[in-house]
């Protein structure tokens, strides 16, 4: 395998023409980029049924379905594990899938989002023995699941179905690395241990590693002036020898150019560079007040349906911009009629589905006190 090989097109978060609506795919720019990174010789792409609320599956299919050759291309697709309401959802869904994507097969067929509440309708609904049919009957090339949880239950779950399993999918990232709340060292061990592939998303965090305060962004100019923190990041995740591949989400033409960069020129992290990142990790757990990776799973969740994810985005960049004025932009979302963070009513439905294991509604109290003590909104 080379490096090349290893950059996924992560279809999550896709350029959208009004970025208040997820489903505006913005299909001319998308299928641009598509072009570019078919081009420098990638060709995976990894989406689910939840993504832009469906579109990212018709995207693909207009993007490279309808417009390359079958054998071309990889396809990774997820089953929607929340939404499962009975055994017969997993074979309703993946049929969905399909047609919305126009393929006969997937590459790579996953569970979506293991984690304590949704491993429980899985097994419910007897997901893991669907998609080990699923490879058996040729629809699957590979199967696994995507994982958000502590090793703990990873390692219980590979126990029980690593055997027939081809891949599992985790948050693993030099900040998460060593991050007891995270625990990607230890996933990442436990699925070498049972000879699985990994693949890796959220290399960056959710953007929370490349959004990084102005000091670390420095920190990163003295080291190496040549190349982006997000090339660092990424060479981090490609370097371990059991990663096969690392999922990119990109919705801007210079961060996918960016990205076929560092592949096209891998250069394996050197000794130095990984002491480098263990630097800055400790840094940015100083700095970073809520380590969101913004997958928004709390929101959909909630019975409120606070945008947490924006609230804590407001809040991390104004405990490390203390002039900036985002404390208009946060007043502004409630005058836009955004739910507020003040109506967490503390149900602690959330606490389930946040992938860094948060305390959500202890840090949305955080946000509102910040901001209210901060700012006194303007009155006509």
């Amino acid at each position: 395998m080379t490096y090349k090989s290893k950059f996924g097109f992560g279809c999550m978060r896709l350029p959208l023409t009004d970025e208040d609506d997820k489903t505006s795919i913005n299909q001319k720019l998308f299928n641009e980029m598509v072009d570019k990174y078919m081009g420098n010789g990638s060709n995976y792409f990894d989406t689910s049924y939840a993504y832009h609320d469906g579109t990212s599956e018709t995207a693909i299919k207009k993007a490279v379905v309808e417009r390359y050759p079958r054998e071309s291309f990889q396809i990774c697709d997820k089953i929607p594990t929340w939404a499962l309401k009975s055994e017969q959802d997993n074979e309703k869904f993946v049929n969905e899938m399909l047609e919305r994507l126009g393929i006969e097969y997937f590459d790579v067929l996953f569970i979506h989002n293991i984690n304590t509440p949704w491993l429980k309708l899985a097994e419910k609904y007897n997901s893991f023995e669907f998609i080990k049919q699923m490879k058996e009957k040729g629809i699957a090339r590979k199967i696994g699941f995507s994982f958000h949880d502590h090793a703990d239950l990873l390692e219980k779950v590979l126990d029980k179905y690593g055997e027939y399993l081809d891949v599992v999918q985790i948050e693993l990232n030099y900040l998460d690395w060593e991050d007891p709340a995270i625990e990607s060292h230890k996933c990442y061990d436990l699925c070498v241990k049972h000879g699985l592939d990994v693949y890796v998303m959220e290399p960056l965090k959710g953007g929370v590693i490349v959004n990084s305060p102005d000091a670390i962004k420095e920190e990163f100019h003295k080291f190496n002036p040549t190349k982006s923190i997000a090339s660092f990041a990424i060479r981090f995740c490609a370097s371990l020898e059991h990663v096969k591949m690392v999922l990119c989400g990109m919705n801007k033409m210079d961060d996918l150019i960016d990205n076929c960069n560092t592949f096209e020129n891998f250069e394996v992290l050197r000794e130095d560079e990984n002491e480098f990142l263990e630097k800055i990790a400790l840094k940015h757990q100083e700095t970073l007040a809520v380590p969101c990776s913004e997958c928004l799973y709390c929101k959909d969740a909630c019975p409120k349906e606070i945008p947490i994810s924006d609230y804590f985005t407001l809040y991390n960049y104004s405990k490390n911009q203390p002039q900036s004025n985002i404390y208009r932009l946060y007043f502004d979302k409630l005058s836009h009629e955004d739910i507020a963070a003040d109506e967490c009513t503390y149900c602690g439905t959330c606490l389930d589905y946040c992938t860094q294991q948060i305390d959500i509604p202890a840090e949305l109290e955080k946000v509102c006190e910040h901001f209210q003590k901060g700012f006194t909104p303007y009155t006509d």
